[in-house]
């Protein structure tokens, strides 16, 4: 597809400056962005990388000049460059999807399931007994709806995704592709030499506007529930423990691990690969570093690294002083052999 500028700007409820008349056939990165084709500037601190890029025309922010004396660069200024960009993209590449409201015949649906108005549920999909369905809610192909879930409206499902029995999704939740929620918690006890099952007789509530990556899992609590705040958003290949209340607009990355029992407030981020263990409490707004080992509860604000994790500052220093350890050994050395010290 191609576009005017103006008619671009139209998209976007921006304003041209320069040639509105422009075609433009494509939408990409400033850097890689050619004479044809529109870009975005987010803020002031990128400004130097206009100079050397070869689009046709950026999107920008409202008030911020970028030097419009190249005849050959015009813009568009709005008020979030970043979302007008994404806007722009979709409609330049016809990557608008519409949806078809309706259910497959390939598709099995329980016949004491109650679907919402205009939800699409797609071949091969499996919705169980009792499951309640919001309006305008998507099941992709393969997805499975366990019996007496409560599913919310505009939920969207990928394909491979499971709900084991009576999961509680909120509004505007996504799961992404093979995302599984509800699986029983790890829960075990010895008797008598072996490993006995403890029975797994809670849920998982996922609350409103809350995003679950591809392979994510989140078990069901043993008697209560396993909570993911609103607005929460959980990146793909994380492990969240049974009987886990995770606070609102969270943000845990890939391959991060939260063992059971553990609470997090509002705000909290947990980079890539950390782990967290059992029955911590972590405050609001801490950021927890990648590959952290949190063994201790978290105050609110705190920033940790490392495994045993410690405050920012102090695990900072301690990488400083363990890069000088090769030299401080040497000089070490020296002094002992003045000293007449010798080695064992």
């Amino acid at each position: 597809m191609q576009a005017t500028l103006d008619e671009i700007a139209k998209w976007i409820a921006g304003t041209v400056q320069g040639d509105g008349s422009r075609i433009v056939v494509g939408a990409r990165a400033l850097a890689h962005a050619g004479p044809n084709e529109i870009s975005f500037l987010e803020n002031a601190k990128n400004l130097k990388s206009v100079e050397g890029t070869g689009a046709g025309a950026i999107i920008i922010p409202i008030g911020l000049e970028i030097g419009l004396g190249n005849a050959n660069l015009s813009s568009i200024s709005v008020v979030d460059p970043l979302r007008a960009f994404i806007e722009v993209v979709r409609k330049l590449r016809g990557l608008e999807t519409v949806r078809v409201p309706g259910i497959s015949e390939q598709a099995s649906v329980h016949p004491t399931a109650k679907l919402g108005a205009d939800c699409t549920i797609h071949p091969f999909a499996v919705i169980g007994a009792n499951v309640v369905v919001g309006e305008r809610t998507t099941v992709h192909p393969h997805a499975v709806i366990g019996a007496g879930c409560h599913i919310g409206d505009d939920v969207l499902i990928h394909p491979g995704a499971v709900l084991y029995p009576g999961v509680k999704v909120g509004n505007r939740v996504v799961l992404h592709a093979h995302a599984v929620i509800g699986a029983d918690g790890f829960g075990y006890r010895l008797e008598k030499g072996e490993h006995k099952k403890v029975d797994q007789l809670g849920v998982v509530v996922l609350e409103d506007d809350v995003d679950i990556g591809a392979c994510t899992t989140i078990d069901r609590a043993t008697f209560e529930e396993t909570r993911v705040g609103r607005g929460t958003k959980i990146d793909n290949l994380v492990q969240i423990g049974h009987n886990c209340i995770l606070g609102q607009h969270n943000m845990i990355v890939s391959q991060a691990g939260i063992a059971g029992s553990t609470t997090t407030g509002q705000y909290v981020v947990i980079a890539g690969q950390a782990g967290l263990a059992d029955h911590l409490k972590i405050g609001d707004r801490v950021v927890i570093g990648a590959r952290s080992g949190v063994m201790r509860d978290v105050p609110e604000g705190d920033k940790i690294l490392g495994a045993p994790a410690r405050p920012e500052q102090e695990f900072k220093r301690m990488l400083v002083y363990m890069e000088r350890l090769p030299d401080l050994i040497r000089q070490v050395k020296k002094l002992t052999q003045k000293i007449g010290i010798v080695e064992e």
